[in-house]
């Protein structure tokens, strides 16, 4: 049985489309034409990085909570 994992992901465009990383799995980022090729690639790239840390018996960090915000600054 698969287990289910949690994770962020940020997804930003960009002059060249979008750039798509997983906050909690260093070094696992992507990019992508479309936003929904982004989130695709990412969820690609977070299973491949998974897999790789399970076969290497590392822990798979969790996402505990994630808060988003905004700021509007003058300067």
């Amino acid at each position: 049985m698969k287990k289910l994992y949690h994770f962020s992901v940020v997804i930003e465009k960009d002059k060249d489309g979008y750039f798509a990383f997983c906050p909690e799995l260093q070094g696992c980022y992507t990019q992508g034409e479309s936003y929904e090729g982004a989130l695709k690639n990412i969820k690609d790239a977070v299973a491949i990085h998974l897999k790789d840390r399970m076969a290497l018996g590392e822990e798979i960090p969790q996402c505990e909570t994630v808060s988003l915000t905004s700021l509007e600054i003058a300067v």
